[in-house]
């Protein structure tokens, strides 16, 4: 196992690393919350916006490891509010193109720092 880390997107805030390569094909990155990474401060907006940073994110993190957001096999997306739901759905698609990876969208009680949306991924190789 190999740790990822770029200045490209928010620090992890914990114990934890910005991403994982396996060593067996597949790179696992932590859920990345709406932080922009140049002001360390959410990006401003609604969950829209906040999608948006969390894509971003991830898209910086797959970069440095010479990936892109097309090496997804599968997201995760944890939102405060299913409410949020069209609203994130629509610009998750403006970052993925067919065939769209597998994908799990889940409401939670809370996420970080008071975020709408988180998101995760997996990407191969």
């Amino acid at each position: 196992m190999k740790a990822l880390s770029t200045d490209k997107a928010p620090a992890a805030i914990g114990p934890y690393s910005q991403a994982i390569d396996s060593g067996a094909g597949l790179l696992f990155l932590s859920g990345q919350i709406p932080i922009d990474p140049a002001t360390g401060s959410f990006a401003e907006g609604g969950v829209k916006e906040q999608t948006r940073q969390c894509l971003l994110n991830a898209q910086a993190i797959l970069q440095s490891a010479g990936l892109s957001l097309a090496n997804v096999v599968k997201t995760t997306v944890y939102l405060a509010d299913m409410g949020d739901f069209a609203a994130m759905n629509e610009v998750y698609a403006q970052f993925f193109t067919q065939p769209f990876p597998a994908r799990s969208a889940v409401a939670v009680k809370a996420l970080p720092k008071g975020a709408l949306v988180e998101v995760e991924c997996i990407a191969a190789k």
